[in-house]
């Protein structure tokens, strides 16, 4: 009779037991998920590697609801992860300073130019392969005119006749970058000779021989 007795109270125990891990676990669990919450709630946010998009627009971007504010889980889902669907952008990785402080880095395609195509903005490389197509135009990035093609095909190289253009178009656009000279359009005639336009100016270069010189003498020009 008192065996008995003792086998049930063990029973009892071990049920009890399972009540309250079953009560403790979660609870535990809960406590746990709010901690991180609460203490990777980002708060500061850096970012580098934009061009084309301002600070604000990155952070829109990547944190788009509440649990994206959490930088642990920030960094798992953008850890150089490809992005679709956000021109000139290639990729963005989210690394950790502090449990509220994250830098977002953003890696760009390189753009030299655009040429329009079928009322589309068609986005090229420096070796002319079509990196971007948009409805938009990107302000800072040269309308490149004068080129001769049949057709454009997102991710192909632009069917010129003489590719060696794109070396002069990479040349230009990144002098003029350097000095700080930010150029409407960009024209190149049959020998490959530049004009370029700035609202109402037209700048006749020539040919890409002494194109430094050039553009320092352009940039004199400009500030007077």
């Amino acid at each position: 009779m008192g065996k008995r007795k003792k086998i049930k109270k063990q029973k009892v125990h071990k049920l009890s037991v399972k009540v309250l891990l079953a009560f403790l676990i979660p609870l535990f669990m809960s406590a746990v998920i709010l901690l991180v919450l609460i203490r990777y709630r980002v708060k500061t946010i850096i970012v580098e590697g934009n061009i084309h998009y301002t600070n604000d627009e990155i952070i829109a971007q990547v944190i788009d609801s509440d649990l994206a504010a959490n930088s642990l889980y920030l960094s798992l889902k953008y850890r150089n992860r490809d992005i679709s669907g956000i021109p000139f952008i290639e990729k963005m990785s989210v690394s950790i300073l502090s449990a509220d402080t994250i830098k977002i880095t953003v890696y760009e395609k390189s753009v030299a130019g655009y040429v329009e195509y079928l009322g589309k903005y068609m986005y090229f490389d420096k070796d002319g392969i079509v990196v971007e197509t948009s409805d938009a135009r990107t302000e800072g990035i040269p309308q490149i005119t004068g080129l001769n093609f049949e057709y454009v095909i997102l991710y192909e190289k632009l069917p010129v006749e003489d590719e060696t253009i794109f070396q002069s178009i990479l040349d230009i656009t990144q002098l003029l970058g350097k000095y700080e000279i930010s150029a409407d359009k960009i024209y190149f005639d049959q020998r490959s000779e530049m004009t370029l336009y700035f609202e109402d100016i037209r700048v006749r270069l020539g040919d890409i021989s002494n194109i430094d010189d050039k553009i320092v003498k352009l940039k004199a020009i400009l500030e007077l």
